[in-house]
């Protein structure tokens, strides 16, 4: 194929979801730096033609999504339904989910202090968060990980693009190692 700039232009448009550039390297019969070239040309002519849209990389592929500077004429069309905001509850049960993943709903709620049944199912429900196999353990609770939705809504490429967290600031108690701690040095449970 001559220009598979709008091959793959044409396949994200009609997929609605992430594609692996492997995947589209496959389909179109080229290599994956073909496809990283083609979709850096993309990417430039949208950017350079003031487009609505832009291509996004998640997980090792790509996605077409609106910009987000038009959001505000695109929640007027689609309505406000769209936009419901995640309480504070879900937002915490999403950050130990994605920092810690895969856990146990048990672990976010030992993490958390209280009950997250109605916080994980709301994350599972907007497709935040999905089932990543069971723990090895007696009643082999269910594993939850972030998804490429995740990803998307928060504009991250994969889960290690998430800022580190100082857990110093957050619990002081902490003995102080003169190094930052990531989500792992704290207790699993």
């Amino acid at each position: 194929m001559n220009n598979i700039k709008y091959a793959i232009e044409g396949i994200l448009f009609a997929a609605g979801e992430p594609v692996k550039a492997a995947k589209l390297a496959v389909v179109l019969e080229c290599s994956i730096p073909e496809v990283e070239a083609a979709v850096a040309e993309l990417k430039e002519e949208y950017n350079t033609c003031h487009r609505g849209f832009n291509i996004i990389d998640i997980s090792d592929g790509y996605q077409i999504c609106s910009r987000p500077e038009y959001y505000t004429y695109i929640r007027e069309i689609l309505g406000e339904q769209r936009n419901q905001p995640l309480s504070n509850a879900a937002m915490e049960a999403l950050a130990i989910i994605a920092y810690k993943q895969p856990v146990t709903r048990g672990m976010v709620e030992k993490i958390r202090g209280v009950n997250s049944d109605g916080c994980i199912n709301r994350l599972y429900e907007r497709g935040l968060i999905d089932e990543a196999g069971r723990l090895d353990a007696p009643g082999r609770p269910v594993l939850y990980k972030t998804t490429d939705t995740f990803l998307r809504c928060f504009g991250l490429r994969t889960p290690k693009d998430l800022p580190p967290i100082n857990l110093k600031k957050i619990m002081p108690e902490l003995e102080d190692t003169g190094e930052q701690l990531s989500i792992d040095d704290s207790a699993q449970g």
